[in-house]
Parts: C-alpha cells; sequence; structure tokens
C-alpha cells in the first residue's frame, strides 16, 4: 500500500516515464543514491491506478526487501511468471534488479514471453548506466534522475512562492509556508545553497545536524558500497586505497568549477601534502588518479563538463571542470563555511540546466571563457555566473567574452545582484534566483 501523502511529486521525471509508458523498451532509472528513483517508480505506480489499471495488472518488486533477499534468476522468473494475468497488460517495477545474480536474463525474458512494461532501478553498486544497454539488448531508455532543483526544494519544505506589495509600491516575491509565515526567497536560496537537494533533508527539516547525519550516510553509502565494494565484486582492483578516494572527493569538491587535469590532482595532492603518509611515496599515476575519477563520475558523485571552441566549432583536449552532484555534499565535505560561493553558484546553475534538458559544455573564445554554453535541438544560450554584476571591473570580466561572439543566439549574465541595468548592448542581466524559480 502505497502512502501518497509523504510522496512528494516529482513532475518533470514522472512526466519523462509516462512519456514511455507502453512502449517496448525497459525504463531504466538513474542517479545517485537516495536522490528519489524507488519513490519515482511508486508515483509511476499511482499514476497507473489514477488512469484505471487494476491493482493485479501491477507488480512492484524492492530487491533490498529481506523477501528476496536469497532469490537468483530462476525463482525471479518463476515469481513473476506466477503474478501475471492472462489476457492483461502487466507493469512490472524492479527496484535495485541488480541483486539477482544474471537479472537481465529474467527480464528480457519477460519481454519476450509476456505482456508487459517494465520499470527498474539500480544501483551503481552493482552496475554502471553504460552497462544497462548492453546487458538488456539495447532495449531499454534510461531517465537520469538528480537531486533537487530550487524549484523543487520550495515545493519539497513547504514554500509557496506569492507576490507581495513593497513598501515603495512595487511587487516583489517573497516565500510562504501553509502556517503563513514568510521569508524572502534570498533566505530560502541561502538555505539551499547549505544543505543542498537531497530530498531526504526535507523529512528532517532545515536543521544543521540532522542535514549533516543525512548526508554523511548518502556519502559513506555511496563511497563504501557503489565504488568500494563494486570494484571487489567485478574483481578488479583498480580502486583500492579508500585514503586516496577521499582525498580525491575532497581536492574535487574543493575545486568545482575550476580547470583540471587529471595529472594535476596526483600533484597538487603530493605537493599539499595530502599524500605524505609513509604508505604512499611520490605521485599516484595518471592512470590511477584517472580510475579513481572515473569512479567518482560512475557513482554520479561528480559530473564532468568539457571544453568547446566557440571559433572553432570543436570541443577541445584539455582542461575540463567537475561539478557536485549536490553542494549540500560538498558542504558536508568541507564544512559549513562561506567558500568560494562564485563557483558553488555555477555548480547549481550547471544541475538546472541539465534539469531544464541542455547539454552543457564550456565555451572557449580566444583566450576568455565562458561559463556554459547550453544547447538543445534549435536552442542555444550563453550564460556568465557571477555573485554581483555591482562592480564596473567585474561588469567588463563577465560580458568581454560573450560580447566576442557573434551569433545571434541568447547571452546571459545570472547574479545575485543584477545592478541597475537589465541589459548591456542585447546581453541580459537576470537575477539567479528569479531565474531558477522561472517556469
Amino acid at each position: 500500500m502505497i502512502d501518497t501523502h509523504t510522496l512528494k511529486k516529482r513532475d518533470l521525471y514522472l512526466n519523462k516515464l509516462i512519456a514511455f509508458q507502453d512502449t517496448e523498451p525497459v525504463k531504466v532509472v538513474t542517479g545517485i543514491r537516495r536522490c528519489g528513483k524507488s519513490s519515482l517508480l511508486k508515483l509511476m505506480v499511482i499514476h497507473l491506478k489514477e488512469s484505471g489499471v487494476s491493482d493485479d495488472q501491477i507488480l512492484e518488486m524492492n530487491f533490498e526487501s529481506y523477501s528476496f533477499k536469497s532469490m537468483n534468476c530462476d525463482d525471479f522468473y518463476h515469481y513473476v511468471a506466477q503474478h501475471i494475468m492472462p489476457d492483461k497488460r502487466m507493469y512490472l517495477f524492479f527496484d535495485e534488479v541488480q541483486r539477482v545474480p544474471n537479472w537481465e536474463d529474467a527480464v528480457n525474458s519477460f519481454r519476450v514471453d509476456f505482456n508487459c512494461d517494465i520499470y527498474i532501478t539500480g544501483s551503481n553498486a552493482y552496475m554502471l548506466s553504460s552497462e544497462y544497454s548492453t546487458y538488456l539488448s539495447g532495449r531499454c531508455v534510461e531517465i537520469k534522475m538528480l537531486p533537487l532543483s530550487f524549484s523543487e526544494f520550495l515545493y519539497f519544505h513547504g514554500f509557496e512562492i506569492k507576490d507581495t506589495k513593497s513598501a515603495l509600491g512595487g511587487i516583489r516575491k517573497q516565500a510562504f509556508t501553509k502556517d503563513g509565515e514568510h521569508y524572502e526567497i534570498r533566505e530560502v536560496f541561502d538555505a539551499y545553497m547549505k544543505y543542498g537537494g537531497m530530498p531526504g533533508i526535507a523529512d528532517v527539516g532545515l536543521d544543521q545536524e540532522k542535514a549533516l547525519a543525512l548526508l554523511e550516510g548518502i556519502y559513506s553509502t555511496v563511497i563504501m558500497r557503489d565504488i568500494l565494494e563494486r570494484e571487489n565484486r567485478r574483481g578488479q582492483k583498480q580502486i583500492t586505497d579508500a585514503t586516496l578516494l577521499k582525498k580525491i572527493i575532497l581536492f574535487l569538491a574543493d575545486n568545482i568549477g575550476s580547470n583540471i587535469s587529471i595529472s594535476s590532482i596526483g600533484n597538487t595532492l603530493v605537493n599539499e601534502g595530502l599524500l605524505e603518509n609513509g604508505k604512499r611515496k611520490g605521485v599516484p599515476s595518471a592512470h590511477t588518479v584517472q580510475a579513481y575519477v572515473n569512479a567518482l563520475l560512475e557513482a554520479y558523485f561528480f559530473y564532468d563538463i568539457k571544453r568547446f571552441d566557440i571559433k572553432g566549432k570543436e570541443f577541445l583536449r584539455t582542461l575540463g571542470k567537475y561539478y557536485i552532484v549536490d553542494i549540500g555534499l560538498r558542504n558536508y565535505l568541507l564544512g559549513f563555511r562561506d567558500r568560494d560561493s562564485g563557483h558553488a553558484l555555477e555548480n547549481i546553475v550547471y544541475f538546472e540546466l541539465l534539469v531544464r534538458g541542455y547539454d552543457v559544455s564550456i565555451g572557449k573564445v580566444d583566450n576568455s571563457e565562458v561559463d556554459f554554453i547550453a544547447t538543445k535541438a534549435d536552442d542555444k544560450v550563453y550564460i556568465q555566473v557571477t555573485e554581483a554584476m555591482t562592480s564596473e571591473t567585474v561588469r567588463q570580466r563577465e560580458l568581454a567574452p560573450l560580447q566576442k561572439i557573434n551569433d545571434n543566439y541568447e547571452k546571459i549574465v545570472l547574479s545575485l545582484n543584477t545592478g541597475m541595468d537589465s541589459s548591456y548592448d542585447g546581453i541580459k542581466s537576470l537575477n539567479l534566483v528569479d531565474w531558477l524559480i522561472a517556469k
């Protein structure tokens, strides 16, 4: 029985699942642990029931349940076969299906043997998203989930945005709770910048101690189970040093939005004395560091972003950047202090662009850089992110790269303080928080 009162909607992802409903591919929901994958399957079940599908047409199996702990592939197939309703369309939901050895043989058989629509989630402790297509003979579609966007954060924490009159007669937006308390949106955004967008934080509330405990649980599970255990399970011995893994995580977390090369990571760790324990002498090889970084990308803990030469119209092999999947996790790792907020804002904008369906790269134009080129279908947007546009020096720095781009696509500077002007030579200056909550 699903408790619909505790399930918050994630319409962006639910609509993607609905769009693929009753199509042949297996729907695979991926993403970092605790970002809401299991809840999404439950939301899809609710949608089916509300649209007239009967309970006996829906089969849900969560393989983290003790009930299915020792199930093998044959058991899995027979269990599902017993629950199939003849002459009816079945909807099969398998949560953490990779816990069943050779699960893919059963799932591929379901597709062939039964009239069914299949939805699965899985964690990277068992398999990479890139491997699903191989296991499912290419017949799958991946729905990639992220932690909460700022708009979702407002909804999950019970805030509603309303227009209110300011003392000077203008209109401003404020965030109201169900109890009628109201806050400046900037205050709520600061909470988002502090605690991040893991859905579980809405359950414990905006309390630093509880939030830290939740984030610590996510971090340790991703590192210990999705990375270190996974390597052992696959018989690979590339990632065996938990200390080195943590140092690389701390380095990447501290350097989000900075240009980084793999070789520089090992050198920097040694130069900063982070690897000077007697056990480890010299610089870890670039190959070793790359393996550790790849594992973090595969666990959806970090995302990498490539550089694109706008004038040369080609991707560059040189320095890319890394962003952390959740800014709250970064604060858990590095401490809740006001650091490098410019790059933290970039981090939030990067994931918002992914949520909005853009492909994102860094732009290089001559010797300067555009923070993001966001592309989809026939749409392209160039974006700069900065804390404030009030200083002439900052304005010149942020506008100069955009002014060098000669096409007619939209160019935007996002900041928390836009200053007086709303545009500069056709380049829009927008409030970052307003942009995040815009429909």
